[in-house]
Parts: C-alpha cells; sequence; structure tokens
C-alpha cells in the first residue's frame, strides 16, 4: 500500500500498521507512511497480531503461516492451485482468505491481476530480449532485426492481458510475433488493431509443435483463473527447439505452462534445460516495485475500502466481483477450481 492509499484509510479513521521499511523497496520511507498517519511497527508479528486485515502483495511464506489468526482477512495475490502446503496451512489458520486473481467482474475480467499481468507481459519480452544475448547462453538474436536481416521471432501462448501485451511489446521493438490462443473472438479482436507483423494462431498442440521449432523467444501467458496453468509443452518438445531459444513462463505463479518450468528468483533468473533457457521468475512485476505497486493500489484501494468500512462479510455481499475473491473461508476451500486443484484423483 502505498502512502496515498493508507492517507485514504487514516483520514476515514482506521488505524493503519505499517511494518518498519516496509515501503523502502518501492521508494516509500517510513517517513512518508507516519506523516499519513501511519502506525510503524518494528516487526511483522507486531502487525500480525494487532492488524484485523492485512493488505500485501504476495502469499504469506512459511514463517508468516502462524502469525495469521483465525477470522483475520487476508487480502493479497494466494495462486492457491500451485502450492498445497499454502493451501493447507491457510485453511488451518481459520483466516478468511480474499485473493486478488480471482475477483472478477462482470464481463469476465480480473481487475486486481490486470496491473500485474500488464507489467509482466511487457516485462517478459525485456527480460527475453537480454537471454536472448549470446553471452547469457541465448541464440544471439537482437528480435528487431537490422536492415539486411530479418528480426527475431516470438511466440506468445495465451492472448490474455499478460499475452497481449507481451506482443505489443514485441511488435514495438520489430519482432515478427505470433501469438496463439483458443479464444477466437479475442484472436479476432488483436487481428484488428496489432500490426501487420503480428499474426494470431489458433492454439492446438500440432500448431504449438510447429512453432516452436522456428521462433526465439516464446512467452507463456496461460491463464486458468484460479486454476493450475496447463502444460502445452512438455520436456520432449525442448528437443525440438533451436540451441539458445528463450522461454519467459509468465504462468509460474500457477505452476507454469511449460513442463520444465520451476520458479526462479530475481537474483537468480535463469536456468537451462537441453540448451534451452528458461526465465521463470515469480513475481516478475517485483523487479519494478514503484511502478507496480502504485499500478497495484490504484486498483486494489477500493476494495480495501469497502472491505474496511463494511467488514468482509457486508462487502462481499454487496460486491459479487469481490465476492468470487473469496478463496478460503474460516477453514473451508470455497474457491470451485482452488477445490478441484487438490480433489482426489
Amino acid at each position: 500500500m502505498t502512502p496515498a492509499g493508507v492517507y485514504e484509510l487514516t483520514r476515514r479513521g482506521h488505524t493503519v500498521l505499517v511494518q518498519s521499511g516496509a515501503g523502502s523497496g518501492s521508494g516509500f520511507s517510513d517517513a512518508d507512511y507516519s506523516g499519513v498517519g501511519a502506525e510503524l511497527k518494528g516487526s511483522i508479528a507486531e502487525v500480525y497480531a494487532e492488524a484485523e486485515m492485512i493488505v500485501k502483495v504476495k502469499e504469506p511464506i512459511e514463517s508468516e503461516y502462524g502469525l495469521i489468526r483465525p477470522g483475520q482477512v487476508v487480502f493479497t495475490y494466494f495462486h492457491f492451485a500451485s502450492s498445497a502446503p499454502l493451501t493447507e496451512a491457510m485453511v488451518s489458520s481459520g483466516a478468511i482468505c480474499i485473493a486478488y486473481e480471482t475477483v472478477e467482474d462482470k464481463d469476465g475480467s480480473l481487475p486486481l491481476l490486470t496491473p500485474m499481468s500488464e507489467v509482466a507481459g511487457r516485462m517478459a519480452i525485456q527480460q527475453g530480449a537480454k537471454y536472448l544475448e549470446k553471452p547469457r547462453k541465448g541464440r544471439g538474436v537482437l528480435l528487431g532485426g537490422v536492415p539486411g536481416v530479418p528480426p527475431g521471432r516470438v511466440l506468445v501462448l495465451g492472448a490474455g492481458v499478460a499475452g497481449t501485451q507481451a506482443a505489443k511489446m514485441a511488435a514495438g521493438l520489430g519482432a515478427h510475433v505470433t501469438i496463439m490462443d483458443i479464444n477466437m473472438a479475442r484472436l479476432r479482436q488483436l487481428n484488428d488493431f496489432m500490426p501487420h507483423h503480428v499474426v494470431t494462431e489458433y492454439s492446438n498442440a500440432y500448431n504449438i509443435r510447429q512453432a516452436i521449432a522456428t521462433h526465439d523467444l516464446i512467452v507463456g501467458a496461460v491463464l486458468l483463473k484460479g486454476g493450475r496453468a496447463p502444460h502445452l509443452i512438455n520436456r520432449e518438445m525442448l528437443s525440438e527447439m533451436r540451441p539458445g531459444t528463450v522461454i519467459v513462463d509468465i504462468a509460474v505463479d500457477q505452476g507454469g505452462c511449460i513442463e520444465t518450468t520451476r520458479p526462479t528468483t530475481h537474483d537468480d533468473p535463469v536456468y537451462i534445460v537441453d540448451d534451452v533457457v528458461h526465465y521463470c521468475v515469480a513475481n516478475m512485476p517485483g523487479a519494478v516495485p514503484y511502478t507496480s505497486t502504485l499500478a497495484l493500489t490504484n486498483v486494489t484501494l477500493p476494495f480495501v475500502i469497502a472491505l474496511s468500512e463494511k467488514g468482509w462479510q457486508t462487502a462481499c455481499k454487496e460486491d459479487a466481483a469481490l465476492a468470487k475473491g473469496l478463496n478460503i473461508c474460516e477453514g473451508d476451500i470455497v474457491y470451485a477450481a482452488v477445490e478441484t486443484a487438490f480433489a482426489p484423483a
């Protein structure tokens, strides 16, 4: 939460507890928060012990599990379907877990996931272009090409928000872009407004297999609302790619849409399998925290205010979009895709 967000709450009479140093990575000092009425706390344990609602960016990590109390509202990205330990811990906690990624408007859009998908989609091309460089074990391809040399080729799997942003960025660099999806209506939309060097293609196993052999950068941008991403590329298919091909799997937070995906960090972002470079950083927007924090607060703050003013039960009853964010409630999994992810085979 930015200082502007804190101010919107304190001026309404709410008490806002901020862990000391929490904003430093995003460019906000403790003084910025105390200046708008926040109470600074020296440790995360103090915040959890006193707060009725926790607002954060990423899911609680293991060291936080024991701090979460029954009835406490935790409002953040969870991606439960990709983590059984997290799901089990939150069920055991008795907390109210409202997931940013499943808050859903009437039109099916995901307003709290959208800004981070926009950031991740754009970053995918930025990072992919870097790791295509030969010193980083890539093919040595310049995405935009130069006069007399054809541009690089980018394959984007998924035409949602992240995939569309990736395609736009790649096209802006001058790359040849193929974007695949199973939603023909969405492909028609993209075909109408994307530049001529962005080609739409229906996503199926055969078309993917043909494309991976000729593209330099592959961006996985598949999203199943609240569920685990399907594997569109398996381990055996890596042998059909040219050495130095780069994969950026944005879907890593949901388990990844490439079989060989495993989460990496910003400190150690890539690994190589069968001569294919994998960039699979969980929380890609964390690399640009100032931009990401502002973008996220822009969309989460109205919901935070509603939860603070009305309580979670009334807020969810009055807002169907927010109600779809309920994933775990006082020991019960209440979101179908999460329940399905852990149902016995």
